[in-house]
């Protein structure tokens, strides 16, 4: 059993003794903690061929509560679970306020959750970020996400067999069953699909005839997304996102500063050739994101750009075969338009000409039966299930009751 100690932060410490040894969670402090939680997966993975490292320096500024626009209506505790001396375990605690504002609700969130195989850790690692989010007066611990689902998010529990795309985690198998030894339960699972492109001749043909009437029916007219402006588009893209996302289970909304951040990351891997936008009458009404799969080139450079990285990136760049279809959604008023069509159909004439022979969509919520359906039509199959798991939080003596 593992003993709950508050330290003068307010920050729960656990102490628990695993099979292992002694083990103790403790609230990460200092450049070099912080610098130990990021590059503990090195130590988990490092015999894993399917683990993508991610950028130290992204993961660093990431996480930096003064650089991240994130941290403009959020805060975060981060543990590192220690067995003689040796990081073991990692989680974040996170208290979302725009999200609890949005949403209406009184969660709690836990991500970046990294652990050995012993339950032991897990459920300190796990206490420590539920003490947290009780003293903050949360009634349920909700994750993972990285912080939200606004970025990498869910437990990889089907598809274990594939590399991660970009923006996305990998995991080992048994975590789910280290989540589910401490109460935690399914809250909701997130679809992944898989398009080849030798399949073509599985596409539904009503997807061409909806996206060729698109302009002459109903006056909307598909583009590529302009690099040189390329922060008004990223605005114009999260016009339609925030919109056409904003009854999705779990979603919070991007401030100005979170989408001139998301501009920044992702005008150096913008392909425009993937990346469209629907208008009627100078109203955006739709919009579609698709990335090259650079964890292709990701997985080279084992998290470091310098001093090579970045050429490594411009000569492999140009070979990858992959996308990710990472977001892709229509103002509710146009749905019944055939705009998604449009956008479906532009996707495998590019991908034809390129070629790409893969595309991953998603992720999609299990419950969004019309973007399943969707897929479905585009032959699409699912290859990844990504989890969010979720556990009531008691009230904590020094919150108030809710």
């Amino acid at each position: 059993m593992a003993i709950k100690l508050l330290g003068s932060s307010g920050a729960a410490t656990q102490r628990a003794v695993s099979r292992g040894g002694a083990v103790e969670v403790r609230p990460v402090r200092g450049r070099r903690e912080l610098t130990a939680f990021i590059k503990l997966p090195w130590r988990l993975y490092r015999h894993v061929a399917n683990w993508v490292p991610p950028l130290i320096s992204e993961r660093r500024h990431h996480l930096d509560r003064e650089r991240n626009p994130f941290f403009e209506h959020a805060e975060a505790e981060y543990f590192l679970a220690w067995r003689d001396g040796v990081p073991v375990g990692r989680i974040s605690a996170h208290v979302d306020h725009l999200f609890n504002e949005f949403q209406s609700n009184e969660w709690g969130l836990f991500g970046f959750f990294e652990c050995v195989h012993d339950e032991q850790v897990a459920g300190a690692l796990l206490d420590s970020a539920d003490a947290w989010l009780r003293a903050r007066g949360r009634d349920r611990m909700v994750g993972p996400f990285d912080f939200s689902t606004n970025h990498e998010c869910g437990l990889l529990v089907e598809g274990h067999e594939l590399m991660p795309q970009i923006l996305e985690n990998w995991h080992h198998p048994y975590y789910r069953g280290l989540l589910e030894a401490q109460g935690m339960r399914k809250a909701m699972d997130l679809y992944k699909w898989q398009i080849l492109s030798a399949e073509h001749d599985r596409l539904l043909p009503v997807i061409y005839e909806l996206a060729d009437g698109l302009e002459s029916e109903h006056g909307i007219r598909v583009r590529n997304m302009r690099r040189r402006d390329f922060e008004q588009e990223v605005r114009r893209f999260m016009e339609v996102y925030n919109a056409a996302w904003e009854r999705n289970w779990a979603f919070v909304p991007l401030t100005d500063s979170e989408l001139r951040a998301y501009a920044r990351e992702l005008k150096p891997i913008l392909d425009e050739r993937f990346a469209f936008v629907a208008e009627r009458d100078g109203e955006v009404v739709g919009a579609a994101l698709t990335l090259p799969d650079m964890n292709k080139v990701l997985a080279h450079l084992n998290g470091r750009l310098l001093p090579l990285g970045w050429l490594r990136v411009l000569r492999q760049r140009r070979h990858i075969d992959e996308i990710r279809v990472f977001a892709l959604g229509v103002k509710r008023e146009y749905r019944h338009t055939g705009t998604a069509a449009a956008f479906y159909a532009e996707h495998w004439r590019e991908c034809l000409r390129r070629p790409i022979v893969r595309a991953e969509t998603g992720w999609i919520l299990e419950v969004n039966e019309p973007m399943n359906r969707a897929m479905e039509a585009l032959g699409g199959d699912i290859v990844k299930r990504y989890r969010i798991f979720e556990r009531p939080l008691a009230p904590s003596p020094a919150a108030p009751a809710h």
